[in-house]
């Protein structure tokens, strides 16, 4: 079974849509081991609202941080550290999508950042956004990833930007899954819309 981990070239590129597509078009489990803020509204349920199929399964956070914050300022806060012997994959039989938070270096303690929870057997997906200087944040995310060994995709999100994306899919050589439009709204459907577009290509990966 796949182990997909879902990571962005910054924030609010769109990891969550993304994981929700993935999820749908694979019949995947869902997994988001460091949650920081939005604790009423977090990721986890933001995607069990956009699925429709029966399959999947949504497995409880590793940690869960009041504060919208970087985790290890999060985890400051709440009088706690993280540790990452404490961020246990859960078990499951399915397939299991596994969304990051933030950028690939984002710190969860003063040693260790997101990058070290992808385990060697995972696969990759990076969620790049179109803004001024998304092409370097994209190259350095994938190169980070490929020079540690990782089988790596890329998922575009929001208006097309042809010449970014041509750029970024020569300088990469890593398979381009599609992109996500920027749509009026997100709901079951359009996400439903998307996974039937992505299945064959999600799952070559």
């Amino acid at each position: 079974m796949k182990k997909i981990f879902i990571t962005g070239i910054s924030t609010d590129v769109g990891k969550t849509i993304v994981s929700a597509i993935v999820i749908e078009a694979l019949k995947a489990d869902y997994w988001k081991p460091v949650q920081a803020g939005e604790l009423d509204q977090c990721d986890t349920k933001k995607v069990e609202q956009l699925i429709s199929n029966t399959t999947s399964k949504f497995h409880p956070n590793s940690y869960a941080l009041d504060t919208p914050m970087s985790p290890h300022a999060a985890a400051e806060i709440d009088g706690v550290s993280i540790d990452l012997r404490k961020i246990k994959i859960p078990k499951t039989k399915n397939h299991l999508v596994i969304e990051g938070a933030g950028g690939l270096l984002v710190p969860l303690n003063e040693t260790q950042t997101i990058l070290d929870i992808i385990q060697a057997n995972y696969k990759v997906i990076v969620v790049s956004r179109h803004y001024l200087g998304s092409i370097n944040h994209t190259l350095l995310t994938v190169n980070t990833l490929k020079s540690k060994g990782f089988e790596v995709a890329i998922i575009f999100s929001g208006n097309e930007h042809k010449t970014t994306e041509h750029i970024i899919s020569k300088m990469t050589n890593v398979p381009i899954i599609g992109r996500v439009d920027e749509e009026p709204y997100f709901d079951t459907n359009v996400i439903k819309e998307y996974a039937d577009l992505f299945r064959a290509r999600l799952e070559k990966l």
